[in-house]
């Protein structure tokens, strides 16, 4: 049982949440695995359009009052109930969730309620995840970068991996390489780099920035896909991938991106395996 976090240090696109929602349903398919995806964004709907499609949300009484705007989908309303009357189980985290793989890969999406109520949702997030992880195999956290530092924090601190997302921009690789000497976590085992929406063709490469960045191992990628960038807005991220799991020509784009998707997938289980052999 362990926690992923998916992290970035810039507020610029990264493609963060694509890339969880990527890894997740890959290993959903290829592991028996437990998994649970957490957002923790407000009013965003870009994990819950990788899965779903639109839903009209009614007014209704909800946990906070009359003529709230309670996102029925999302559950983490009520999970923040438990949390705070501190009588949350373990196992009760799934009935608040939605399925995309039955016994294999749920969601507990985001809040979509009231302004009012965000910080008071945010700070159960750290008690969530806790709970979580006592449950599920794997807890994939996409931490939003709207949190306020306390609260990321907390969550990076519980966190078992830390999964750093960037773009190919270098003053972003610039603003890591510099974060890194501030902050021993980002030097640790615990912490994984990975390139979103990764251009093959671009002279910043996952190996130029592997050696830039001095790091051991090649910093990990998820290649810009364009039907996995359509799937990601139409619903369609589960289908694309029982799809692309066929494609065994690895020259070919849509194989280079499964290609990838498995190698940070393995990259992650690795370096888990490896967290623990170090504790032992």
């Amino acid at each position: 049982m362990a926690v992923v976090s998916f992290w970035s240090n810039t507020k610029k696109e990264t493609g963060k949440t694509s890339t969880m929602a990527a890894i997740a349903t890959f290993m959903g398919i290829e592991h028996n695995y437990r998994i649970l995806v957490i957002s923790t964004s407000y009013k965003d709907n870009t994990l819950y359009n990788c899965f779903w499609e639109p839903e009209k949300i009614k007014k209704n009484l909800g946990l906070f009052g009359p003529n709230t705007n309670v996102a029925m989908q999302s559950g983490i309303e009520g999970l923040n109930r438990f949390i705070r009357s501190n009588k949350i189980a373990p196992e009760t985290i799934r009935d608040y969730t939605r399925i995309v793989f039955k016994d294999r890969l749920d969601v507990l999406l985001g809040f979509d309620g009231e302004e009012e109520y965000v910080q008071q949702i945010q700070e159960g997030y750290p008690g969530i995840i806790d709970a979580a992880n006592k449950y599920y195999d794997l807890v994939f956290v996409d931490v939003d970068k709207n949190l306020s530092k306390e609260i990321q924090d907390q969550i990076l601190k519980i966190s078992d991996i830390v999964m750093v997302t960037m773009s190919q921009r270098f003053s972003e690789i610039d603003n890591f390489n510099k974060l890194k000497e501030e902050n021993d976590m980002f030097k640790s085992p615990k912490t994984l780099l990975m390139i979103g929406r990764y251009d093959k063709f671009s002279k910043y490469t996952s190996k130029n920035i592997t050696r830039y960045l001095r790091e051991k191992n090649e910093v990990s990628t998820l290649p810009y896909n364009t039907l996995f960038f359509e799937a990601c807005q139409e619903a369609q991220v589960a289908d694309l991938f029982l799809k692309f799991r066929k494609i065994k020509d690895e020259t070919d784009r849509n194989g280079f991106f499964m290609k990838e998707v498995r190698r940070l997938s393995e990259n992650i289980i690795y370096r888990l395996q490896d967290l623990r052999m170090r504790m032992r």
